[in-house]
């Protein structure tokens, strides 16, 4: 064990930057930093996010719907630029108090209704269309369980493993080991599952598995904090027929453009208001190492 000892302190208080990537958006407190507005579109559905995992899961089930034909389900997507602090504007911060990306604002009532946190959006979306969810109503709990286990476990992914491995200032071995050992129980938990199902939920392919394809069906294509020969993610044979299936959905490759601004530019749809938005896009040849 290399690690440095830290006596903590009695009461814990914010000093400074703690370092790393995100350092100058992390603090202890929440609410606005600043006034601003958040721009609307002429959509029902008025999405505020960002490509990362969290907010592909809700643009890969618009395309969903509207592909399967709920044109209902029409959006406006605008980019919520996270390390720039944009989550911490008042308009923001009014939709998701949490000030975390996706949110959403639903128009369809009136007053406009908004949702927060990425789960609650599908489960919102797939109940308001009736969609992407088991056709026997008997296996609904099984599809919820499953996408509670998402919201549960990816934090142990995210804010655990691929801080410390991609994103801390300097690299430890105790959190690394702990969380890439956590990782690999989850990516286990899902193998052996896949094993004896289609998707999560046998042959129907649902929200659940939107969400956990977003983080884990990417990790194990190679596209999250480049550690995919770290974490030998082509050994779960079972996640890399699913994760490879649902990749090739097109729904699933027009999502994953949607307010991405990181990487090559063809890749990208910053905003998207409309389906002629992708017509220029290449989306249909993105890569597992496109990111």
């Amino acid at each position: 064990m290399t690690d440095s000892h830290y006596p903590p302190p009695k009461v814990w208080t914010w000093e400074q930057e703690s370092g790393g990537t995100f350092a100058k958006i992390n603090r202890p407190v929440a609410g606005a930093t600043h006034d601003k507005d958040l721009p609307q579109g002429r959509h029902p559905f008025q999405l505020y996010s960002l490509a990362t995992p969290n907010g592909v899961k809700v643009t890969v089930l618009f395309e969903e719907l509207l592909l399967a034909g709920h044109a209902g389900a029409q959006y406006d997507a605008w980019p919520i630029r996270i390390g720039e602090g944009d989550q911490f504007a008042s308009g923001f911060v009014k939709i998701n108090p949490n000030s975390k990306i996706p949110a959403l604002l639903d128009r369809t009532t009136t007053p406009p209704t908004r949702v927060f946190e990425s789960g609650a959006i599908l489960l919102h979306l797939a109940e308001r269309f009736g969609a992407f969810l088991p056709s026997d109503a008997t296996k609904r709990p099984e599809m919820l369980s499953w996408l509670m286990w998402q919201m549960g476990s990816a934090p142990y992914l995210g804010g655990g493993f691929g801080h410390f491995y991609a994103y801390a200032p300097e690299k430890l071995e105790y959190p690394i080991n702990r969380f890439a050992m956590e990782v690999k129980r989850q990516l286990d938990v899902l193998d052996r599952h896949l094993g004896e199902n289609r998707y999560m939920v046998g042959d129907d392919y649902t929200i659940a598995d939107i969400a956990i394809w977003s983080w884990y069906g990417q990790l194990a294509l190679g596209r999250l904090y480049d550690a995919g020969e770290f974490l030998d993610v082509a050994s779960y044979e079972h996640v890399q027929r699913w994760a490879k299936d649902i990749d090739a959905r097109p729904a699933v490759k027009r999502g994953r453009m949607v307010n991405r601004t990181w990487g090559k530019p063809q890749f990208q749809l910053r905003e998207r208001h409309q389906a002629s938005d992708f017509d220029t896009r290449t989306q249909d040849k993105l890569a597992p190492d496109d990111g």
